[in-house]
């Protein structure tokens, strides 16, 4: 009886937390309503995925890499006055701004700007807590509305990171994680957490460590995480369709015109997801995703946009883009 009572427990839990997952209803997608562009690629958006079109929200947004914190407030003003009371997460449709100040547009647009979000710099920044909780109410819970970047200048790659995302649904790929180490020190501090990564997904997808630069091909990725200025085996891997991918660097979050590869070059590759920081974080791996955490709740059902926001511990400094609600291992009824 005691067996009956715990597995009808584990299955109300999973009930539960399926019924506060990410769902369209629940995502709000805010465009820049002065660019073309971002208004054709969020209508697109709304139409493929069936978000509610009260959720469609656009917006005179500045069109610059980098905003101030009234700019900030006013946004956030202006799209709190229109969002409805059930969205839960945000879309943010445009290539720029990516940044507030030292803060990423993504997590400014979600909690508002706070110096403890990005000015202590190379030290420790505001907590997030959604980290590695279970569930998805987080406007509800916390009052952060959780955002994910869509860059739009490029709009045939926008679209088709929409479709790569829509194509992993429930799709289960038998994909491959790749947990690569590289010669640098100071980009490749990961590497410590990566036996505790493999236990911790307890041989539910397929992981190699590897060490880049690598040669040859990188077939099947489902995930691919490493740290390196510029990945030299970029153009050997080949995604599959809700795949995510990042280096760990300073300036991956700068979208156009840094020095060090941007975030976007892993959706040109393929990738659904991607992340990197806007201001220098150093190389504290409390400030990226968590590869073990992430893969364990994306294992698990949760959207890219919930595996991301949930398996980085301090998030100011951090820009995620792609897909929000790509879900691969979804349920096959979800």
């Amino acid at each position: 009886m005691l067996r009956v009572a715990i597995a009808l427990g584990l299955v109300l839990m999973a009930l539960r937390i399926h019924a506060e997952s990410l769902t369209p209803d629940r995502l709000g997608v805010v465009y820049n309503s002065a660019d073309p562009a971002s208004g054709r690629v969020a209508a697109y958006y709304a139409a493929r995925r069936g978000v509610p079109a009260a959720n469609l929200i656009g917006l005179p947004v500045p069109d610059r890499p980098v905003i101030g914190r009234s700019e900030l407030a006013q946004l956030r003003h202006a799209l709190l006055d229109r969002l409805s009371s059930s969205v839960q997460s945000l879309l943010l449709v445009w290539s720029q701004p990516y940044a507030v100040e030292c803060m990423s547009i993504t997590t400014a647009m979600a909690a508002g700007y706070q110096a403890g979000f990005c000015e202590p710099g190379c030290g420790r920044t505001t907590i997030n807590p959604l980290f590695d909780t279970q569930g998805w109410l987080p406007a509800d819970t916390t009052g952060w509305l959780p955002a994910m970047l869509l860059p739009s200048a490029d709009e045939k790659l926008a679209r088709a990171v929409i479709d790569r995302g829509i194509r992993a649904d429930g799709s289960r790929p038998p994909g491959i994680v790749y947990l690569m180490r590289t010669p640098d020190p100071l980009r490749n501090v990961r590497a410590a957490g990566y036996a505790d990564a493999k236990a911790l997904l307890g041989g539910r997808v397929q992981v190699l460590e590897q060490t880049a630069p690598t040669h040859g091909g990188l077939p099947n990725a489902i995930a691919y995480f490493t740290g390196a200025e510029r990945v030299i085996e970029l153009g050997q891997i080949s995604f599959l369709a809700g795949a995510a991918a990042d280096h760990l660097t300073s300036s991956g979050g700068i979208l156009e015109g840094s020095t060090q590869m941007s975030a976007v070059e892993w959706l040109r590759q393929g990738a659904t997801g991607s992340f990197g920081t806007v201001s220098e974080p150093c190389n504290h791996p409390g400030k990226f995703p968590n590869p073990g955490i992430f893969l364990d709740h994306y294992l698990r059902g949760d959207s890219l946009l919930e595996a991301y926001w949930k398996s980085v511990a301090m998030p100011g400094q951090g820009l995620i883009i792609g897909e929000p609600l790509a879900r691969p291992y979804a349920a096959r009824d979800q």
